[in-house]
């Protein structure tokens, strides 16, 4: 065991005395593989000393360790923490460290993976699931959302007890909602509790349930159709948002390329994280799209310019991977594509640079529609560059004609035209 990461003496002492002495290997190993800075590989070691220290004086043996050790260890030992001297006692960093040992030690197979859920409400959440999957087609950030607030619905009525769906009243589900909005009291979140609950309940018609008395008191926030205008970008905000990926920035060719992404090709943040590198076909000038929301395979152009970002970013500030992503991470782990997550952050900074207070990923996709809108396409051409499956979700991209609505706008009753 080479224990360079961590020179102190003491830790060594503390690791090559432990039980955990035998998998220290493949813990260096897995931060190694990550690419993790040395710095912080140092301070991981250290943490595993201290939690080395406590399981010693505890007893514990490897094959116990799991969350709940874990839990005990920084919830119950480190707030009245009495080890000597030099001990990590960074909660932060604890946790995180112990969340390493624990992924190397099931890849070793020395502690159980973490078991799937049981129980009756876990059986007909599974049931759900492969409905929404293979029945609707829906995506798995919807699943995973409407599963969410199922769960607590269940939850809310049967705790622990088998799922009996004809001992569901309309008071039971009224009370849950009612519930639901103390917590979060906001129209996007009434909108999404309506919405699961209501697919919920239709899928249980199909179990042959009647379910027509617990949506009748499902009532959904006033949301007119249709009745506000996209929020897009003017064109000198465009130009300033592309020129705020100045070089001084930590990854500026990757933020530029997936800004172009957004804007050119009105892609969704989701389909930019896991766009891939074969999905570009470089000499033909394509892009396909095969992990959408809609769950197809669609072939776009690529522009010039946005097959420029994504090159420069690719030849020349692209991290050496293995991972076929075209976007990957920066910051250990690496090896990794980014998320959902990052992508929307990298476009919430951009438009914080330039001073607007807005900062969502459609706003890019609205601003194409709105641009395809003024040079003339059709309605039904903004719905095939978006790929909407409905002409009905474009139909809002009409408001932004206004040369066409003056010519069917009729004059105001007393005017002189």
């Amino acid at each position: 065991m080479d224990l360079i990461a961590s020179p102190h003496p003491t830790h060594q002492a503390w690791l090559l005395q432990s039980a955990l002495a035998p998998h220290l290997d493949a813990f260096n190993a897995h931060l190694s593989r990550g690419r993790y800075a040395a710095i912080t590989t140092t301070t991981y070691i250290s943490c595993l000393a201290h939690f080395a220290l406590w399981m010693k004086h505890d007893d514990l043996v490897v094959p116990s360790l799991d969350e709940r050790a874990v839990d005990r260890f920084l919830h119950n030992h480190l707030p009245s923490c009495e080890c000597p001297s030099p001990v990590e006692r960074e909660h932060g960093d604890l946790r995180a460290a112990l969340g390493h040992l624990l992924t190397v030690l099931r890849e070793q197979g020395v502690i159980a993976s973490i078991p799937a859920p049981t129980g009756h409400i876990a059986a007909e959440l599974r049931r759900y699931d492969e409905h929404m999957c293979h029945a609707r087609g829906l995506c798995t950030g919807t699943r995973a959302g409407y599963l969410r607030l199922v769960q607590r619905f269940l939850r809310h009525k049967f705790a622990e007890r088998p799922v009996v769906f004809a001992e569901l009243t309309p008071a039971d589900v009224r009370q849950f909602i009612a519930a639901q909005m103390e917590l979060v009291d906001t129209i996007p979140n009434a909108s999404m509790l309506s919405s699961a609950l209501r697919a919920y309940l239709r899928y249980r018609t199909i179990c042959g349930d009647e379910v027509l008395g617990l949506l009748g008191v499902i009532s959904s926030p006033a949301n007119w159709s249709l009745a506000s205008l996209p929020r897009t970008l003017s064109p000198l905000d465009v130009d300033r948002l592309l020129d705020s990926f100045h070089a001084s920035l930590p990854s500026p060719k990757r933020g530029y390329a997936i800004v172009r992404c957004a804007l050119d090709l009105g892609l969704r943040g989701s389909e930019i994280a896991n766009l891939q590198l074969g999905d570009i076909d470089w000499q033909v000038g394509t892009i396909m799209l095969k992990r959408t929301k809609s769950r197809r395979q669609d072939a776009l152009p690529l522009p010039p310019a946005t097959g420029k970002a994504l090159a420069d970013y690719v030849q020349f500030e692209r991290p050496k991977t293995t991972n076929t992503a075209v976007f990957v991470r920066t910051l250990a782990p690496r090896d990794q594509p980014i998320g959902v997550d990052a992508i929307r952050r990298v476009i919430h900074d951009a438009f914080q640079r330039i001073g607007l207070t807005h900062g969502r990923t459609h706003a890019l996709r609205h601003t194409l529609a709105c641009q395809l809108v003024e040079h003339g396409s059709s309605i039904k051409e903004v719905a095939d560059v978006l790929r909407h499956r409905s002409l009905n979700t474009s139909l809002i991209y009409a408001k932004l004609d206004t040369p066409r609505l003056a010519g069917v706008a009729l004059p105001w009753p007393g005017s002189a035209t």
